[in-house]
């Protein structure tokens, strides 16, 4: 399964009628440039859980920065890191899941 398919599995799974009213994903690009990836885990098995930050800085074209803050999973990077942003997210979460995304 690919990253895409496994974020809208992850997303689907706590849709409960309720969940999705409030929480969500969101996925924006920013001006410098970059993504930004939201990822509220308020409700989810992992509201609780460490995240290990990464913090990669190899220029200023060249970098990630994921961490948790709050109850936010909140990752960032420049143009070619979407993937590894979302990778790092999905990894984590399926470490903690007791069903396979």
């Amino acid at each position: 399964m690919n990253r895409l398919a496994q974020l809208q599995a992850w997303y689907g799974s706590h849709c409960d009628g309720e969940w999705e009213h409030v929480y969500g994903i969101k996925i924006d690009s920013l001006d410098n440039p970059g993504w930004w990836v939201k990822i509220d885990l308020a409700g989810t098995e992992l509201e609780k859980v460490s995240f290990d930050p990464c913090l990669e800085r190899q220029c200023e074209v060249d970098w990630l920065d994921c961490k948790v803050k709050g109850k936010i999973f909140d990752g960032a990077g420049d143009p070619s890191k979407l993937e590894t942003i979302l990778a790092l997210f999905l990894d984590w979460a399926e470490q903690h899941r007791s069903v396979a995304i």
